[in-house]
């Protein structure tokens, strides 16, 4: 089966076929183009919708995700990015195997066919020439043929007819021979061409049109078998991303099996827990026993004396009131005897009907309530240091948080005043490299920092430790201390920022323990006077040039020596020191490290 022989007579056919086969092939191009687009976007909607929906840092969002429901959704939200990560993979390598590649190779076959199609077009074109030489010839033949016909006829005209000179037959007869000459080189001229017109007709469809039609069909059958592996790659690119999808898949379900709705209860509870126990039963209140008491002066008098006091709000009142209500006040007994304005629609006594209400009242603001003030109760309202407007519980937990935040801190001081004491060590070890005594002022300054905090850690800790019940109560740990520091000052007793009350109703004054605070810290300011600097623990090569214009930075220039003396503790900043004077932090990715321990005693050089 071969285009040359069966289709010998078909080249404007396969010529249009051909370009049909690549036109094809590029529209094939063009789907894959936009099925890599389509991936792409459809990775690019992924991955915003999955940014879209991550918790916002230090925002309550992070809050949320302490439950599992919301963990197994913060895990989906993950696995829908690896799952986009993977959608760009298919693009990529559908980009690369396929699209590429078959541009390519379009380009290639158009340059094929060209070539082809040309030699196809030459050919025609000589049998074209060789045809119209034959016509030409044959043309040229006949007419010298019907030339020598007439010329023949003439001379025997002229031969037959007596009255026509001898002269005149003699020159008929010569130009009829001469015509019988031209027809017969006309004639051989015609068997020469059309001779050469067969061989060249044998050769252009035996020999030069079936070798250019099977170049065109082994052409054509390359584009098929391409095509072919093109698709079966675009299927594998698909299926190799299966796996790692149907992992992403598993991640999901796997979070969602992870999901307890006790524990979320439980984190509800934790969240939520006040602390405080229910309220008790609401005494039932006797408004009958006066109407069944005879009235009279000295009566009336017993109820104004006994009942005042005594009188507390209905039911209505009393729930709303006692979280305010200190915890170790017990509740007032119930009343002997009503006062005569609590009967409804009993004779009304202007004396006694606001008596019951302003006692009630003063009581309530007389007693110390466990907000901070009433300040605090209005949105965006000042918190009270010691968090005692929460409750029990969740004052406990944030006491707690603060508790670790100040540990933090003080570590962190810890860690810089050990640096500065090994740089100390070295100034003095080696007194050309710097001077101790520069680093005493810093010194101090870090363990009073760390003191503060300790002292601010320890005041904390005694909240915590005072509202898990380890200690005694506030108030009396807070006489002490005043005792301590009388000259210090007593807070007052209105002053809605200086007093505190925990929940269980006890006392402190902040004044004094801030007080307490300033005076103890001043009992370590000289305590780490002494201690070295921190040593060079390296050199360092500065790879870029370093403007140090902020505060604690130094300035480095590129390719510069410098010590090393504190390591980058994962905030992005290296301490360096050029000389006894100067020294300061760079950015970690500006300089290259060099951790040596025989560098102590090397000299800077620039």
């Amino acid at each position: 089966m071969s285009w040359g022989t069966e289709l010998w007579d078909q080249f404007d056919n396969l010529e249009k076929h051909t370009q049909w086969g690549i036109d094809v092939l590029e529209k094939y191009i063009k789907f894959v183009k936009e099925r890599t687009e389509i991936e792409l976007s459809y990775a690019k909607q992924l991955r915003n919708l999955s940014k879209k929906y991550q918790p916002k840092k230090n925002s309550k969002e992070e809050e949320e995700y302490r439950y599992t429901s919301c963990k197994a959704f913060l895990s989906t939200l993950n696995e829908m990015n690896d799952y986009a990560g993977q959608h760009e993979v298919i693009s990529e390598n559908m980009t690369s195997q396929i699209t590429t590649d078959l541009a390519r190779f379009v380009q290639e076959l158009k340059q094929e066919r060209k070539s082809n199609f040309h030699d196809g077009r030459k050919a025609q074109q000589h049998m074209e020439t060789c045809w119209k030489q034959l016509e030409s010839s044959k043309r040229r033949f006949e007419r010298d043929c019907k030339e020598a016909d007439r010329a023949q006829q003439y001379f025997e005209k002229m031969d037959a007819d007596i009255n026509v000179t001898k002269a005149d037959v003699e020159k008929a007869r010569q130009q009829a021979q001469i015509r019988h000459q031209m027809a017969e080189d006309s004639k051989a001229d015609y068997s020469s061409s059309l001779q050469k017109f067969n061989q060249e007709q044998h050769e252009y469809y035996h020999t030069h049109i079936p070798s250019i039609f099977q170049k065109i069909q082994e052409m054509e059958e390359r584009r098929i078998v391409r095509i072919g592996e093109s698709m079966k790659t675009y299927a594998e690119v698909d299926r190799q991303v299966i796996p790692i999808i149907g992992k992403c898949l598993d991640g999901i379900v796997k979070a969602a099996e992870a999901i307890n709705q006790k524990s979320d209860s439980q984190l509800v509870i934790e969240a939520y827990k006040s602390g405080f126990e229910p309220p008790g039963d609401i005494e039932f209140e006797d408004y009958t026993q006066p109407m069944k008491r005879t009235v009279s002066d000295n009566s009336l008098s017993n109820s104004r004396g006994d009942g005042k006091p005594e009188l507390k709000f209905g039911g209505k009142s009393k729930g709303k009131l006692w979280p305010f209500i200190k915890k170790n006040k017990p509740p007032p007994p119930p009343p002997a005897s009503a006062s005569p304005s609590a009967v409804p629609n009993g004779p009304q006594s202007p004396k006694q009907q606001k008596e019951p209400l302003s006692h009630r009242f003063n009581e309530f603001m007389i007693s110390k309530p466990k907000i901070h003030c009433f300040r605090s109760l209005k949105r965006g309202g000042a918190t009270p240091e010691d968090f005692s407007n929460l409750p029990p519980e969740q004052r406990r937990k944030k006491l707690q948080q603060k508790v670790d935040e100040l540990n933090k801190e003080i570590q962190k001081e810890m860690d810089q005043r050990d640096a500065i004491t090994k740089m100390k060590d070295v100034y003095l070890k080696n007194p050309q490299m710097g001077d101790p005594a520069s680093l005493d002022h810093k010194l101090t300054e870090v363990s009073q920092n760390i003191e503060k905090l300790r002292l601010e850690a320890q005041k904390f800790e005694a909240w915590l430790a005072e509202v898990e019940g380890r200690l005694p109560a506030r108030g009396e740990q807070a006489r002490r201390q005043s005792g301590m520091y009388d000259g210090q000052g007593a807070p007052t007793a209105n002053s809605c920022a200086q007093d505190r009350e925990s929940p269980d109703g006890s006392y402190t004054e902040e004044r004094s323990q801030e007080n307490e605070v300033k005076v103890l810290a001043t009992d370590f300011d000289d305590e780490f006077d002494d201690e070295e600097p921190l040593p060079a623990i390296g050199t360092c090569k500065a790879l870029y040039t370093f403007e140090g214009q902020n505060e604690g930075t130094i300035s480095v220039i590129e390719g510069e020596i410098l010590y090393v003396i504190e390591e980058d503790k994962g905030d992005g900043w290296t301490r360096i020191r050029r000389n006894e004077d100067e020294e300061g932090y760079v950015p970690t990715s500006y300089v290259e490290v060099y951790l040596d321990k025989n560098a102590k005693g090397a000299k800077t050089y620039i």
